[in-house]
């Protein structure tokens, strides 16, 4: 994947990747060869796309600080964004771009 670059001073201990369209940034080269990881990162591809650019890095801001106040903690936090939560979910799927549906990170809000 041309997209894919490999930056490892970007990134904390905490993540292996980081997507901003139209890039996915990876802290180790080794990852490129990682399925679920790309694919996980390719998930937000799509809802960045879905949702542009800044809208969804503002969504995501505010989902992440809504659920800080509701989870008390940071890791929870992040886990429990409706994009992560998709992501997360579907990352072994190999078809699974192909067959989404449009916005799906939505069922993922409200859902426990």
């Amino acid at each position: 994947m041309k997209r894919v670059v490999v930056f490892p001073y970007i990134l904390s201990k905490s993540f292996a990747a980081v997507t901003i369209f139209p890039f996915i940034i990876l802290k180790r080269k080794e990852s490129k060869d990682d399925f679920v990881l790309i694919n996980h990162e390719k998930i937000h591809i799509r809802q960045q796309l879905e949702l542009l650019w800044l809208p969804f890095f503002i969504w995501f801001a505010m989902e992440y600080f809504i659920r800080l106040l509701q989870y008390r903690n940071f890791y929870l936090a992040y886990k429990n964004i409706s994009f992560e939560r998709e992501a997360y979910d579907r990352e072994h799927e190999i078809d699974y771009l192909n067959r989404r549906k449009a916005y799906s990170f939505l069922k993922y809000i409200f859902s426990s």
